[in-house]
């Protein structure tokens, strides 16, 4: 009778789309758009270590996308099928795209930082730089001034 029961829910879930990663089988697992022999080895893997609650667990599992885990979520079997959601703008590819942007924009933001202060840092170097010249312009100048006084003096000696 428990048997029974396991198998239909088994079949309900794998009819409805929605599937236990927990407990679903290689074949099962491979049957989802964008999960081969490797991934489905992986998730086997990665579950004996750790319980996977929902589909947002395999995260965690290398290799596993957020493709893949909305194509678990939504039951997709196959690439056309998922190419097909991707092309009505299911709810998950549009947090998907948001997300990125976001990221993409976050990126943008650290390399602006970085440039500036890059900038910053050089007009730095260059004001150090200009007052080191000038205080050695100053140097050789005053030090050419006691040269010219020194000849003069020498020379009005000789006269």
């Amino acid at each position: 009778m428990k048997k029974l029961l396991l198998i239909t829910l088994l079949l309900s879930s794998y009819l409805f789309g929605a599937m236990n990663v927990q407990t679903a089988s290689k074949s099962e697992l491979m049957g989802i758009a964008g999960i081969g022999e490797k991934k489905a080895d992986a998730i086997i893997k990665y579950r004996k270590k750790h319980r996977l609650k929902s589909a947002d667990d395999l995260i965690n599992v290398p290799g596993i996308g957020e493709n893949i885990i909305n194509n678990v979520k939504k039951g997709v079997k196959s690439k056309n099928q998922a190419k097909q959601m991707n092309k009505k703008g299911s709810k998950g590819g549009m947090k998907n795209k948001a997300s990125q942007k976001k990221q993409q924009k976050k990126q943008q933001m650290k390399q602006q930082k970085k440039k500036s202060s890059a900038k910053k840092q050089n007009k730095k170097m260059n004001k150090k730089k200009a007052q080191k010249q000038k205080q050695s312009m100053k140097k050789n100048t005053k030090k050419m001034k006691k040269a010219s006084k020194k000849k003069s003096k020498k020379q009005t000696k000789k006269k």
